[in-house]
């Protein structure tokens, strides 16, 4: 059935059809804008802003001179898959199971009775809790909600405040998830480069001044670098964000409780929109699904109304779960073994990799650790793997795959002193099979 139509409407109408039918499949190309136009007999500029819906709303995707195509569902790459066989896992981003509470026995405990729809959508013990964390970290008035985990906040933060087609700055390396949320819902990204100290400033300024409507920025243990914002960073963040009083500030702090750096914030007093996002999947497990949110009024608003849409709650045994475990002094007593712990790891895996020859530039926090090499990073996640080690090529959290060829990202959450010199051998093995012969 061919294209059909003579307004931009009804030739999108047409097209997102065909679509809708399968006579039109992913990757299909759709016909030049001049070809179609003279075969409707219409203006090449009706065909042209129909094809301009048709990407705006997620159907079609242009690539240049290669044309406009029939969008497909993105393939992303996650946390925790390709995982197994007899390598060590050293690739999932997962915490140490033995550093994670009892969640069961957790979620027995207290006084739990059984919701019932118009119940209040926070648990009012763990909104207290959350207002009076939130309150050390912040110096403006907020709203405190409870979304499905952090990527669920951020999802749907940005989807409250923008529209497909509209640059997002977030880090480059960049965490899976924030790269999954962006091209699932049609927005741009807008690389900033990362270093030791977190954001560069002149890349976060660049792309402000390039249109980003919105910043989503790692305070701390950036996934996959590690790195985490010192004071004087954050204050130069802080400064340049000032200038933009518009854009959306979201900060994920999924570390929050088990960092070894402090907080430190980037979001400007002149900000009007702007959430913190502290997640417990990373000290209390990753099923524990939820997430703490600390926002502007208006964000929180939006961002309730998006929830309520839904099942209208977080579920509250999760909350009344996770209000237990963030007030029991055993909890909290963990929280300090796995900081602990998680630094010492990190620590143990560069010394040793600087024994070997391979530099770390600077002290990682979280559960990761970045290595950028002289030679080509999938090469030597394959020879790795042949030697029983699993890690990550660095391509995966970057836009352009090319810039990032040589890194590789390591998760040491549960690494051993036998292993990080088991590895640190290894690794400098493969890089020097790797490197060309002089």
């Amino acid at each position: 059935m061919p294209i059909a139509g003579t307004t931009a409407a009804e030739i999108a109408g047409s097209v997102r059809d065909q679509v809708a039918s399968g006579a039109l499949a992913p990757q299909a190309m759709l016909p030049p804008v001049r070809a179609l136009a003279a075969e409707l007999g219409v203006n090449r500029n009706t065909v042209a802003l129909a094809y301009r819906r048709l990407v705006e709303a997620g159907v079609a995707e242009t690539r240049g001179r290669g044309g406009t195509v029939i969008a497909a569902v993105p393939q992303l790459a996650r946390e925790g898959v390709g995982v197994g066989g007899a390598c060590v896992d050293l690739a999932s981003g997962n915490p140490d199971p033995r550093l994670l509470p009892d969640i069961l026995a957790a979620a027995r405990s207290g006084q739990y009775s059984q919701p019932l729809y118009g119940t209040p959508a926070v648990d009012e013990e763990l909104a207290a809790w959350a207002a009076a964390d939130f309150a050390e970290d912040i110096d403006q008035p907020f709203r405190t909600l409870v979304a499905h985990g952090a990527v669920d906040a951020t999802e749907r933060l940005l989807n409250a405040h923008l529209a497909r087609g509209d640059l997002v700055a977030v880090e480059d390396p960049c965490f899976l998830a924030s790269i999954g949320t962006l091209r699932l819902n049609g927005y741009q990204s807008a690389p900033v480069p990362v270093d030791g100290a977190g954001m560069r400033p002149d890349a976060l300024r660049a792309a402000l001044e390039n249109g980003a409507r919105a910043v989503v920025c790692t305070p701390r243990a950036h996934n996959p670098t590690g790195a985490s914002l010192t004071e004087v960073r954050a204050a130069e963040l802080r400064a340049i964000l000032a200038d933009h009083p518009q854009v959306l500030v979201i900060e994920d702090d999924h570390f929050s409780a088990v960092s070894a750096r402090p907080y430190h914030r980037i979001t400007p007093p002149t900000s009007a929109r702007w959430a913190l996002v502290r997640s417990v999947s990373k000290f209390l497990g990753p099923d524990l699904r939820l997430a703490l949110v600390a926002a502007d009024a208006e964000s929180a608003t939006r961002l309730e109304a998006r929830l309520s849409a839904g099942t209208t709650w977080v579920s509250r045994l999760l909350q009344h779960t996770a209000h237990e475990l963030l007030v029991d002094p055993g909890v909290q007593e963990l929280h300090e073994q796995a900081r602990e712990a998680y630094a010492h790891r990190s620590d143990l895996l560069i010394q040793r990799l600087h024994a070997h020859g391979v530099e770390v530039p600077y002290r990682p926090d979280g559960l990761n650790v970045w290595v950028e090499l002289d030679v080509d990073g999938r090469s030597v996640v394959g020879a790795l793997a042949a030697r029983g080690w699993a890690v990550r090529p660095g391509d995966l959290f970057v836009r352009d795959p090319s810039t990032r060829r040589g890194a590789i990202r390591i998760t040491s959450s549960t690494l051993t002193a036998s292993q990080a010199e088991a590895f640190a051998t290894d690794l400098a093995a493969v890089v020097a099979d790797l490197r060309p012969a002089d």
